[in-house]
């Protein structure tokens, strides 16, 4: 069975997209009052659902038509029988366009209305209705002391659209954020809801199209792609007469003095996603560990580069860095592989003696960075590389000519292209050593399987990541190798062997 997630769109929008779409449906004949009506009721059905037994609600309004949004789901409460208060923040009589109307319709519904301060008592619901998508600067008061009320007033939080302080576009806090347990989003899914700070802020997702014409919908451009089932690459069914020699061959280099286990699990992971031959070059002292934890894997003690070539020609694609240290040893077999013609996946000190120059990354390769591995790639600090993920990724793409898998909460995959897609799975659990070996073994055997760069890099974060949630289920103290049966599981749910 595939791993279950609500059911959403897979396309993801910068808010300036969203706010583009939405003037085309206005455009189209759709009222802009109607349309914030349908998002009112929208929250609305998702906060009763989520919290059927409660009664009260604190609503925190702002300006703009985020804060018109909380003003008609206000009297909708009151309508309902609640017990619901709006606090205002911010002046109310700059209130203009549907957000006045909106609060209008809330004082018909003899909704009561108040001005925010400091040390007011919340009650029930808090419902987040302050900044919406429309912020790109860090949050300032009286915002930020509001902010800061909502999560330490101990409540339940539902956030309008998207949590206040969170950017819309990158994921990052904009200084500070609202921590919901629901936040309800309306016509298309932002990015910055999947990535960077957001997986911890955003709590239960619920998408609302708000009856888009989907004619609008297909024709606006997007910044990304959200990694489901029906939109991954998948494997041919293998025919009666497969053999070996038709599913690739990898070369897996790596595993200096104290670093065998790494490489290990990359040929470990190579070796159960389907590649037909697979080759272990590594330090004499683990090969025997290798034989004895896989004796289908070819492993070949080297102690020099020289050694390498007669393994790298026959090789379909080379997965290079896990464990490979950065000494003069680890130096020479990089470089021997920078100067082979082949695809590659470069992970770990790979990445590190990339970034210092001492080697070229060969066309056609994919390289796996987490966050610091991203900065030192780039130059920068990995508060820059966290604050804009996406444009992160996309830099590193074009620096590189390569696909690649920017890791982390709500990874990224980018290629040459401009494209990029987002793996919205995992668990808390993953933060463990080792994560990162598995996943580059798993590219390169749906690499040398004769998918594209991209889509092995897309197929792969899934499995990697699909296969951490099934597994981080029993909670702490997953191991890296615990993933690799689970991914062999999920690998055959979504492309059969056979038909």
């Amino acid at each position: 069975m595939q791993p279950t997630k609500p059911q959403i769109p897979d396309a993801l929008y910068s808010a300036a997209q969203v706010r583009e779409l939405d003037a085309r449906l206005i455009a189209a004949g759709t009222p802009g009052f109607e349309l914030m009506q349908r998002a009112a009721h929208a929250t609305w059905r998702a906060v009763r659902r989520q919290w059927p037994e409660a009664r009260e609600m604190t609503v925190f309004a702002g300006r703009g038509n985020n804060a018109g949004d909380g003003y008609l789901i206000a009297a909708l409460a009151q309508r309902a029988g609640w017990q619901v208060l709006v606090l205002t923040v911010g002046d109310t009589g700059k209130l203009s366009g549907d957000a006045l109307l909106a609060y209008q319709e809330a004082i018909s519904a003899q909704v009561s209305i108040k001005s925010w301060f400091v040390g007011v008592q919340l009650r029930g619901i808090v419902l987040d209705a302050l900044l919406g998508t429309g912020l790109n600067g860090d949050v300032r008061e009286p915002y930020l002391s509001a902010i800061n009320a909502i999560n330490n007033s101990g409540l339940l939080v539902a956030a309008v659209d998207v949590p206040s302080g969170l950017s819309a576009d990158t994921g990052t806090i904009l200084g500070v954020a609202v921590r919901a347990d629901l936040t309800v989003t309306f016509i298309g899914l932002k990015l910055g809801l999947f990535t960077g700070d957001a997986p911890g802020l955003v709590g239960e997702l619920v998408f609302d199209d708000l009856q888009a014409d989907p004619a609008i919908v297909e024709q606006a451009p997007i910044s990304a792609r959200r990694l489901d089932p029906l939109n991954l690459p998948r494997l041919a069914p293998r025919p009666r007469s497969a053999h070996k020699g038709m599913f690739g061959r990898v070369l897996l280099i790596g595993g200096d003095h104290g670093f065998g286990g790494s490489i290990l699990m990359s040929a470990e992971s190579c070796l159960r996603s389907g590649s037909g031959m697979v080759t272990l070059a590594t330090r004499p002292e683990h090969v025997p560990a290798a034989l004895v934890r896989m004796p289908e894997v070819m492993s070949a003690g080297v102690v020099s580069s020289n050694q390498l070539a007669a393994l790298i020609e026959p090789a379909a694609v080379l997965v290079v860095g896990p464990g490979l240290g950065q000494g003069s040893w680890g130096r020479s077999l990089l470089s021997a592989a920078a100067n082979a013609p082949k695809p590659q996946v470069w992970d770990a000190d790979a990445l590190n003696q990339l970034a210092q120059g001492w080697a070229v990354l060969p066309p056609n390769s994919v390289i796996t960075p987490h966050p610091g591995e991203a900065a030192r790639l780039l130059g920068i600090s990995i508060k820059q590389v966290q604050a804009d993920r996406p444009a992160a990724a996309h830099a590193l793409s074009q620096k590189f000519q390569a696909v690649v898998v920017l890791k982390g909460a709500g990874s990224l995959i980018a290629d040459v292209d401009g494209r990029l897609a987002l793996c919205d799975h995992g668990h808390p659990a993953m933060a463990t050593a080792g994560l990162g070996d598995v996943l580059a073994g798993v590219i390169g055997a749906l690499m040398a399987q004769k998918i594209s760069t991209f889509d092995a890099a897309c197929l792969a974060v899934w499995l990697h990541a699909c296969a951490g949630e099934r597994a981080g289920l029993l909670g702490r103290g997953l191991a890296a190798s615990d993933l690799i049966p689970t991914i062999r599981q999920l690998l055959e749910e979504h492309s059969p062997c056979q038909d």
